[in-house]
């Protein structure tokens, strides 16, 4: 973004603009008065005159935007399901101690508000997506291109896609399961309150801060390939196979990434990112925010000061399947060790000041394209027979498929604090695009949140839709192969990868 700032044109005289690219910072008052004084040759008194008015100006209103501070307002809801409400699998028989969180910030001082926001449910897909950033965005008093919703994908959680919803109160359906919303609806409308009276509470932030740790014995690959390159077997988030579970972790990201704003020496609060999906068991039909959660409910009773806010990374084709074999003492085991690298992460983090010039928001909409299998006519009669093995995928299915050939794109984005970009995807997105845009830009500090818009559901690598499995498979994925060049094209230029 940029702003001019134009003087009179003058007979004889070129016309000049003096121009910012940080938000509506304006530039400082002395470089103008030269300006002035060079254009209009003014006397001593005129000279007084202006600067005690440009002054004045600074002091009313805050006109100089590079001595306003960047300040952050941090948000947290409950959103955790009623008893008898559908979670993604199950309704809620019971609630239990540890219930769900909508945790998020709003970033001010920079141009427009940014907002970011991590939600405890299993994804938030479609028209949905739609509809919360949107409402973040009133609630912040700024644009729907710069809010980031992001789901941390546990599974005893539920979901949210009004779109799918719709298409069942079209075709006159009488039982809308996981996709009933009015619970969603209603922490939409919360949501929206909470922000709002968060913003007044902003506090200053003078310093921002990036520090990473290896999380041990907590991340394997799921898929395990033959000696054919094919995929043998899917080792699930619980494996009760020890051969399977005697397989390498295989291809996984180890390092969980920790961003801190600090206000002084107070760290304000910690985003922390690590790609794997998120399941120690389920199907409990009791709401659970699982280890990564618990992991973050842990680190909030060690620095209860800050705020701690957890994204999961691209973890579509990761799971603890290796280190948890179903027993569940393994929940807080997992959680330990998760809690233990972001405690890491935390501490090691480098130090350094902030300004509106340090922060970044870049966005980058594409249209992924729909998964081949895709038929409009086929999911349409799979809608009318609710008693088909395809009834159940159908609304989520013909969601996805609508939007796409109606033209909407989804947006990518990357938040820039500094020397750190962090990058904001879609769907259970392949570790494989982590692992490349971190070395697309290794002389930056890159960390990735995926699981933003659930309706693409997995997204693979192209070459691993050729290799069967189940995350690629018709079940799974509504993305056709060559989104990998897509998404990969806009990593980059998000990242400013030139060459």
């Amino acid at each position: 973004m940029s702003t001019d700032f134009h003087r009179p044109h003058q007979t004889g005289q070129p016309h000049e603009t003096v121009s910012t690219l940080v938000g509506t910072r304006k530039p400082p008052a002395i470089h103008l008065l030269a300006k002035a004084a060079t254009f209009y040759r003014p006397r001593p008194l005129m000279i007084a005159v202006i600067l005690f008015g440009w002054l004045s100006i600074q002091n009313c209103d805050g006109f100089a935007a590079e001595t306003a501070p960047v300040k952050i307002a941090t948000f947290d809801l409950d959103v955790t399901p009623p008893v008898g409400s559908m979670m993604a699998y199950d309704p809620v028989r019971r609630q239990d101690e540890l219930g769900l969180r909508c945790r998020g910030l709003v970033i001010v001082g920079s141009g427009q508000p940014i907002v970011l926001c991590a939600f405890d449910w299993i994804g938030i897909a479609n028209g949905a997506h739609d509809a919360f950033r949107d409402a973040l965005a009133e609630a912040a008093q700024t644009t729907r291109d710069r809010v980031a919703v992001h789901c941390l994908h546990q599974h005893d959680a539920p979901r949210s896609d009004f779109t799918a919803e719709q298409i069942l109160h079209h075709a006159g359906a009488t039982d809308l399961g996981t996709f009933e919303s009015s619970f969603q609806r209603d922490v939409l409308q919360r949501l929206g309150q909470t922000v709002a009276a968060a913003l007044p509470h902003a506090q200053t932030i003078t310093h921002a801060g990036f520090g990473t740790a290896d999380v041990k014995k907590v991340a394997s690959n799921r898929r395990l390939l033959g000696p054919d390159g094919n995929v043998k077997a899917t080792r699930y988030t619980t494996c009760r196979d020890p051969a399977m579970r005697a397989e390498p972790e295989g291809t996984i990201d180890p390092e969980l990434s920790c961003l801190v704003f600090y206000n002084g020496d107070q760290a304000i609060a910690s985003l922390t990112y690590y790609a794997c999906h998120p399941q120690s068991y389920y199907r409990t039909g009791v709401p659970s925010p699982d280890f990564p959660g618990i992991a973050r409910i842990i680190r909030g009773q060690d620095v209860p000061e800050t705020m701690h806010i957890h994204f999961n990374g691209a973890g579509g084709n990761i799971g603890a399947g290796k280190y948890n074999d179903g027993n569940k003492a393994n929940r807080l085991i997992l959680a330990a060790r998760v809690a233990d690298a972001m405690k890491r992460a935390f501490d090691s983090a480098e130090r350094f000041p902030i300004t509106a010039d340090s922060i970044s928001w870049s966005v980058a909409p594409v249209a992924l394209p729909p998964a081949p299998h895709l038929d409009r006519d086929q999911l349409q009669a799979a809608l009318e027979t609710p008693s088909s093995p395809e009834a159940q995928s159908a609304p989520a299915n013909l969601a996805w498929l609508g939007r796409c050939q109606s033209g909407h794109k989804i947006d990518l984005t990357c938040l820039g604090v500094g020397d750190v970009r962090v990058l904001h995807m879609p769907g259970e997105l392949f570790v494989e695009y982590q692992l490349a845009a971190k070395k697309m830009r290794d002389d930056l500090h890159v960390a990735m949140a995926a699981y933003g818009d659930y309706g693409p559901g997995y997204i693979g690598t192209e070459i691993a839709y050729g290799q069967g499995g189940y995350e690629t498979s018709q079940r799974a994925s509504r993305v056709d192969k060559s989104c990998e060049q897509v998404l990969m094209d806009n990593i980059a230029l998000l990242l400013g990868k030139t060459e």
